[in-house]
Parts: C-alpha cells; structure tokens; sequence
C-alpha cells in the first residue's frame, strides 16, 4: 500500500482506551500501510470534566473507537463517584449522557484545529448509539426493520398491555443504550399465562432490590415474576421493543449476519449462528460457514443482502464504518436490519481482498472513496449533552 501514503499524510487520532486490542489492531494496520503509529487520544481526557483542555495536531484524522470495557472510562461518562460494575446491565442512560457530552468535547476541539477532520459524524454516533433513534432514522429512510412498539415502556406491566392491544406475542426487549447483547430479553407469551424469556441478564435478588448482570451465557426465565422484575429493572434506562422476526435456519442453526460497511461498500461479514435467539458470538455462539450461507443462497440473493446492509449504512454517509447487523429470513425471502453498530468492525481474522476491517478503512481514505469535506457544524445536543 505504498502507493496511499500521499493521500494519508496526515496524522491518525484516535478516541481510545489505550490498551485496548482495538487500538492494538488498527496500529497494527496503519503499520502495515507504512503509516505511522495512530496517536491515542483517551476516552479518559474527554469525559472528565476536570480535565484540560484538548488537543489535536494540525490535519488530524480523527477516529472514534468504542469506549466500553473500561471501568474508570465508564465511571468518568457516567458521573459517578465510584468505579462501576462493568458486569451489571444498569447505567446506559447516564453513559449515553456522558458520551454524548464527550463527543461534543470532541467536536469543538475538532473545530478548533486546522484541517482536522472527524472520520464519523458525532451525530450519527449518538443515534447509533440509541436504537430508538437509530431504528427511527432507518425506518423513515426506507430501511428493512422490525415493527416496534410505539411510545415509552415504562415497565413489564406497560409493555404487556402494549403489545397485547397490538396483538404481538413475540417481542425483543432491548435497553436503549446497550451493546452487545446485554440486557435483551427474547420475551415469548402464549395463551394461559405461559411466558418464555431468553435474555443475557442474570437475576440476582438482594433483600427487596434486584440486580442484573450480564453473563456469557443465556438465562431462560419461565416465571411471570422473575421477567417482570428484570424488565422493569431495565425500563428506567429506556428501552426499545421490537417485534420477533424469525430467523432462517441453516445447517441446524438459526442465523443472522454481520456485515461491514465501509464507506458505502459491503466488504466483511461474518455468519452469526445460534441455537438460542441471540447470535452474539460472545455468547457462545459460533461463525457459520459464509461460503456455504452464499451458495444456498445464490448471486441474486446475496446481492440483495449487502445492498441492504449498505442502504443501512448510506442513512449516516458521515460515518467511515459502520456494522450491520441483518437478520436472514427463513428460505432467504428477504433480509431486516436489527442493528447498525458505531463501532461494529471488531472482526479479528476476517478479510475482505487481503484487508482486515482496520485495514479496509486506510484503504478506502487512501483511495478516496471517503471523502473529506469540509467539517460541519456541531449539533446543539451534542454540546449540551442532551438528545432532542
């Protein structure tokens, strides 16, 4: 990749946990495409308010990595004085509000610099990050999604009532600012008073409270009370319900797929497959067989599941990368978008023409097929911190 080292001469930033692999990986790229090494700017100096002031070197290429893992990071965006359980489910809301905030930081110190320029749009990372808005701005683009329920869930007892005036028995619960997987609910009633829930929480009852945490495994959870108290442990976050799509099956397994975007161009994915609703591969879950998947599916087909997947990504075109998460519908008949994820390239080991995700990246700003125009205004949320 000699050849791309004019049209990267400028120095990479990126919004990090030092540490972390992810940083690791795409260091490891930049190196690999004779780049110098990405300078590290931590979470950490965004969200502390006590901090001072942020810097960036002139023409900065600036890009945002997740802030997750990381205790003192999550303390410092959520505001709280002591360092937060990462294993418990509770506190998107206020981590959100952090982060929200912290981007706004990130904005103006972007501004401020000459010809720096941020390789995603901080308000496309706040709604990506918020699968109410999120889903809102797929489906008023046009985007395949699942049905969701209209208005706030304020607990067990509104979304029962919600969805029985809808007549849905099947939805996914999901907590509005979460991330892979923590805190859904794959919540399925039958007449009776029957009840099946498949979610990633695990129940711990303390005296009179209730505490959730994520576990590596699925829980199933058959009792009304035990489901009532987790969703309600998780509505004051805010939550997003959507209705239960199936999913294909294939090779004994039900499957969905995470596909790369990158500036507009399907180039990674990876098959997800599962024999519980959840195809996180954290979960347990395994990669399926995507040369086989693209067989039985056939050209046409597999044409018509990335072309979703980038309609999914052309709704925020000021983001480099974004990863889409498609459920596959049985006997391939057509393809919803579950979730599009800020931060959805952590693929080690996947390659698209020789790249890795982080690679794929470098190559499209060398390229030029993401171009760099001039910075645009912050929004007025972002700065303050708060979403509209």
């Amino acid at each position: 990749m000699s050849r791309d080292r004019p049209a990267l001469g400028r120095p990479l930033v990126v919004v990090c946990v030092p540490g972390n692999r992810r940083l690791a990986l795409f260091t490891e790229a930049a190196r690999a495409a004779g780049l110098p090494d990405p300078v590290p700017l931590p979470w950490r100096d965004l969200a502390d308010p006590a901090a001072g002031p942020v810097t960036l070197p002139e023409g900065a290429l600036v890009r945002v990595d997740s802030a997750g893992e990381d205790a003192p990071t999550a303390r410092l965006l959520r505001g709280w004085r002591h360092d937060p359980d990462l294993h418990r489910v509770e506190g998107g809301a206020d981590q959100h509000r952090g982060f929200v905030r912290a981007l706004g930081r990130l904005s103006r110190a972007v501004a401020a610099t000459p010809g720096a320029h941020l390789l995603q749009d901080v308000d496309d990372l706040a709604d990506l990050c918020d699968k109410r808005r999120c889903h809102a701005r797929l489906d008023s683009a046009g985007v395949p999604v699942a049905p969701a329920l209209p208005g706030p869930v304020t607990g067990y007892d509104s979304l029962r009532a919600t969805m029985a005036g809808l007549g849905w028995r099947r939805v996914f619960v999901k907590p509005a600012h979460g991330s892979s997987a923590s805190g859904v609910v794959a919540l399925a009633t039958a007449p009776g008073g029957r009840i099946r829930a498949v979610t990633s929480a695990h129940l711990v009852r303390d005296g009179g409270s209730v505490e959730l945490y994520n576990s590596l495994r699925p829980f199933t959870y058959t009792n009304e009370a035990d489901v009532a108290a987790i969703v309600d442990a998780l509505a004051p976050d805010g939550l997003h319900v959507e209705r239960w799509v199936p999913k294909a099956g294939f090779q004994g397994r039900v499957i969905d797929l995470r596909v790369l975007v990158v500036a507009g161009r399907a180039t990674h994915a990876v098959v997800r497959s599962s024999h519980s609703p959840m195809t996180n591969l954290h979960l347990g879950n395994a990669r399926g067989d995507l040369a086989a998947l693209r067989e039985s599916m056939g050209p046409r087909t597999w044409r018509a599941a990335t072309a979703t997947a980038e309609a999914a990504a052309g709704v925020f075109p000021r983001t480099l990368h974004t990863g889409v998460d498609l459920l596959v519908r049985p006997g391939w008949r057509g393809f919803t978008v579950c979730e599009v994820n800020a931060f959805g390239d952590l693929l080690p080991g996947v390659l698209h023409e020789g790249r890795s995700t982080q690679a794929e990246q470098l190559h499209a700003l060398a390229t030029g097929r993401f171009p760099l125009t001039a910075p645009h205004p912050t929004p007025a949320h972002a700065l303050s911190g708060e979403r509209p």
